[in-house]
Order: C-alpha cells, then sequence, then structure tokens
C-alpha cells in the first residue's frame, strides 16, 4: 500500500484527508495517509517544502507566493484539489460589535463596513486604530478582509492595522485585547463566542459567494513523481467530500474531528460549522446560514485556475507590485485541473468544460458546458457587486478602491 504524510492545522476544513483515512476511503484507492498536525501555517509550509510531508491542507494564497518566491526563496506548488470553499467568519470584540452590527442575526456587508468606517473615523480622532487578526500574510483571510475593507471605504494598513496570529490563537488574541477582530476558519470563531471573547458579524461567503479557501498543495516536483498516488487521493478525497455534506454523517464526522490527534476541541462546535449553524454570540441560539462551509457540490472541489489569478490580483493590489505577465503564467499553472481531472475521468463526478470562469459574474443558478455529467453553479457574487475577469488583471485592479 502506498503511503503518503499529510500536514495540517487544526480547522474544521481540515476535514476531507482526516476522514478519507477513518472511513477508509483512502485504503480503498491503496493509501495508507499519516496525518501531522502542526500549528501554525509556517510550519505546514516548511514540513512541506523540506520534504517531511508529501503534500498539505493549506491556505491557497500561500501555495502561489511561495511559487512566486515571496517572502523566501521560490519552490513551485502545485494544487490539483480544492479542499474547501469559504468557511471563515469576521469576529469582533463585543464592544465593537454592538456598535456596527445589530444582534442576533449576521449583518450586511456593505452596513457594517458604513458603521465599522464610522467608528474608524473616530478612533483616528483619538489616535487610535482598530487592528484586526488573519491566519497569514498570504491567506484568503486576509484578502477577503481586505477586499471587503477597502470597498467600504477603510484603507488597510493606513486606517486600521492588520496583523498576523495563528488559527489555534485567534481567540486568544481577541480575549486579551490584542486585537479588536479576527477573521479565521471555524471552530476558532465559535470558541472565541463561548468564551465571551467576542461576536461574529459576517460571514466571509457574504463577502465572496464562493471564494477559494484551503487547498491540497503539493511540490511540483513531488506530484510529478507520485502522479497516480495523488490521483488516488483525489478520488479518495472526492469520496470523503460526498460523506461529509451528507447529514446523516454530521454527528460521526464531528466526533472524529473533535479528537485529539485532530481538533483536540468541542464536537459540539465543530458539528454546527458542519451544519452551516453559528452561534453568533454566547448564550445566543445558533442560527443557519446556507454554504457557510462549501465542501461538495458544483465543482467546488475543482482547482479553478481563475481562482488563483484573482488571488495573484489581490497580493499585487496590496503589495502594490504590478501584474508581470511571467508571474501571471507561473500563478495560471500552480491549480491543476488537468490533475484533477485525469483522476476522476469516466466517474460520476460531474466535469467543467472549462478550467476557468468569471468570477462573480453568476446571480443564480446556472447550466453550464462539462467535459462529463450535468453542472448547475450558483451565486458566485461579491458583494459589490464587482467581477473578476482572469483575462484582464490591470483593468480588474484599476476598477478596484
Amino acid at each position: 500500500m502506498a503511503e503518503l504524510t499529510i500536514g495540517f492545522l487544526p480547522l474544521v476544513d481540515a476535514c476531507l484527508p482526516i476522514l478519507a483515512r477513518e472511513h477508509g476511503f483512502a485504503e480503498a484507492e491503496g493509501l495508507s495517509l499519516s496525518l501531522v498536525r502542526d500549528m501554525s501555517w509556517a510550519t505546514v509550509l516548511d514540513r512541506l517544502l523540506y520534504g517531511h510531508s508529501d503534500a498539505a491542507h493549506l491556505i491557497a494564497p500561500l501555495a502561489i507566493a511561495t511559487t512566486l518566491g515571496r517572502g523566501r526563496p521560490a519552490q513551485p506548488l502545485s494544487v490539483p484539489f480544492v479542499l474547501g470553499l469559504n468557511g471563515n467568519a469576521v469576529t469582533l470584540r463585543q464592544e465593537l460589535a454592538d456598535l456596527v452590527c445589530k444582534p442576533g442575526r449576521l449583518g450586511d456587508p456593505r452596513i457594517v463596513g458604513t458603521a465599522l468606517g464610522a467608528v474608524v473615523k473616530m478612533r483616528a480622532s483619538e489616535g487610535k486604530r482598530l487592528r484586526f487578526g488573519v491566519v497569514h500574510r498570504y491567506s484568503s483571510h486576509n484578502y477577503m478582509l481586505r477586499y471587503w475593507l477597502a470597498a467600504s471605504g477603510i484603507r488597510p494598513d493606513h486606517d486600521v492595522e492588520i496583523v498576523t496570529v495563528a488559527p489555534p490563537f485567534c481567540a486568544d488574541a481577541l480575549d486579551a485585547g490584542e486585537v479588536d477582530g479576527i477573521c479565521v476558519g471555524e471552530p476558532w470563531n465559535s470558541v472565541a463566542v463561548e468564551r465571551g471573547a467576542g461576536r461574529i458579524v459576517l460571514a466571509t461567503a457574504q463577502i465572496w459567494r464562493r471564494g477559494v479557501e484551503k487547498v491540497l498543495a503539493l511540490r511540483e516536483a513531488r506530484l510529478e513523481e507520485r502522479r497516480g498516488d495523488v490521483e488516488a487521493l483525489i478520488r479518495a478525497l472526492i469520496a470523503a467530500a460526498r460523506h461529509f455534506v451528507d447529514p446523516g454523517n454530521w454527528d460521526a464526522n464531528a466526533a472524529i474531528l473533535a479528537r485529539p490527534e485532530y481538533l483536540d476541541g468541542s464536537a459540539e462546535l465543530i458539528r454546527r460549522a458542519i451544519a452551516d449553524r453559528l452561534t453568533l454570540e454566547r448564550g445566543s441560539a445558533p442560527i443557519h446560514y446556507a454554504d457557510f462551509m462549501f465542501q461538495y457540490r458544483e465543482a467546488a472541489n475543482f482547482p479553478w485556475v481563475s481562482q488563483a489569478e484573482w488571488l495573484y490580483s489581490q497580493m499585487a493590489r496590496w503589495e502594490r507590485t504590478p501584474i508581470v505577465a511571467e508571474e501571471a503564467g507561473k500563478v495560471a499553472g500552480v491549480f491543476r485541473p488537468d490533475v484533477y481531472r485525469s483522476a476522476l475521468l469516466g466517474s460520476a463526478e460531474p466535469l467543467p468544460g472549462a478550467s476557468s470562469k468569471v468570477e462573480g459574474s453568476l446571480a443564480g443558478p446556472t447550466p453550464v458546458g462539462t467535459q462529463q455529467g450535468v453542472m448547475t453553479l450558483e451565486s458566485n457574487r461579491f458583494f459589490d457587486g464587482l467581477s473578476f475577469d482572469p483575462h484582464d488583471l490591470t483593468g480588474y485592479l484599476a476598477r478596484l478602491p
């Protein structure tokens, strides 16, 4: 049996490799999975780059930054599978949440952003800045938060400060008053809520309805060296994804993920995230927000090249660097729909006919062309109504605040 080592962080969206191992989906594909838990994205990446793991549960922008050599010598990574879309939230300290969002429900990004802008101006008059914590400089959390703030008239790095806090410590940082808000994945928003450290005001799915989140990343050379095993892993992960979204499996899967070797947390909090239910404030009843986490359906696991290119556009935007054709070409090669297609061709899984699309262009259910099967994509809108055409990166950036 072929062995693969996969690094991960204790987050609900590490679910698919864990469940592929625990439910025998990997074994059915001839794989033995060894899962290694870390505490920060930096250590997950180091383990991958130095060959201590074969693959990693990774934040998507970090795979791109590593390939481009941002912050360290360039090492090409490949992403043949998306582990999930969205699943993050914005949680604010209680006194700030009370100023910008009515209790009992998630806020409207536009209304919350406008109210937050007023608070930012008030703080500026006092010589103070709000501070937000994100899980890594190269994370979708960082880019989603910045996208929302900027569209709300708040200038990241000027009007507010954004710092890095590893996911398992986000609730601690909020509780200690070191940050005024966090953008992190579950269960860490809910941990903050249970402590009374803050209130959830937004889900990132409200900012970009189908935003790419965690991915399966490998060194490019390792993928080519073990191509057959990687394709077998993709089939095991798809089986785990189908299992994960079935309501009949939620209790069992939450119990597995809560175990000490995985998330080491509350099965109740984990089950809420799986079921798209969030307790926004300590002591309140959970609310349902459809597709808070998105692990399957609508090609959720397909590595759309346009998603990678949107992340690159935000990297250039916030690092104030130009779009470079050579870099854009490298970015387009990080996401590997060819490997995904090869792994699932001839299976019952629908395969999109294209490998790229205009992000944010769909307002409702839309049938799309396929290579195999039938597929309907639902809304993938950005909250401000803009869309991203991957064929016009420079023009897109010119339209943004």
